[in-house]
């Protein structure tokens, strides 16, 4: 077992290019099952949350290849696009 705020300490690395995408943000969660479906991953484009824009990456759980102690592998898909606030 394993709480949501272990998860949002973990560095989220793409296997494809060993790039930093930054921490999980948030969760989008199926009510009617109550799994989880995807991860956001709050971008590192900002500088002390302030400067810059903010990217977000919507991961779906299907594209984590592996949850380590320190870091959460995923394997990122063209299809994904990350969105600008």
């Amino acid at each position: 077992m394993m709480f949501i705020s272990e998860f949002q300490t973990k560095d989220v690395v793409d296997v494809s290019d060993g790039k930093k995408l930054g921490n999980i943000g948030d969760f989008d969660i199926n009510v009617t099952t109550g799994k989880i479906q995807a991860i956001i991953i709050s971008g590192q484009g900002r500088v002390l949350g302030f400067f810059g824009k903010d990217e977000e990456f919507v991961i779906p759980w299907r594209n984590i290849v592996k949850i380590g102690e320190d870091v959460i592998l995923v394997r990122m898909n063209r299809n994904i696009e990350a969105t600008t606030e």
